[in-house]
């Protein structure tokens, strides 16, 4: 799988997540680590909406880097993002704070998915 195989297939997996309650601007960046699907891109909520664009977003609040099944796993809500830090999987640089808050983006994915 290519990078930009890999990041539409994350973009599918968080775009139409509805983040309108969320009135805080978080900025996360994350880098995966793979020889065919290495890249970076980031996800940024912002005004209540959801952006995930093939970029290095360079004023952000956190950085994840892990290989891209940790990735998937974290995105599907199959692998708890603190869990996979704890156990070494995911490393976290930047506002462990704001980092913590991407949970809650994937559980609000999770919701809104489970309603449909």
């Amino acid at each position: 799988m290519t990078y930009a195989d890999y990041f539409y297939e994350i973009k599918n997996k968080f775009m139409g997540t509805d983040v309108s309650d969320i009135r805080e601007h978080l900025a996360f960046q994350f880098n995966i680590e793979d020889e065919e699907a290495g890249g970076i891109f980031y996800v940024e909520v912002k005004d209540g909406q959801l952006f995930v664009e093939p970029y290095e977003y360079y004023d952000r609040d956190a950085m994840f880097t892990a290989d891209p099944d940790t990735f998937n796993k974290i995105a599907e809500g199959k692998l708890d993002p603190v869990w996979a830090f704890t156990v070494q999987k995911l490393k976290v640089e930047g506002n462990i704070e704001k980092a913590l808050r991407l949970k809650e983006i994937i559980d609000l994915k999770q919701k809104q998915a489970k309603k449909k």
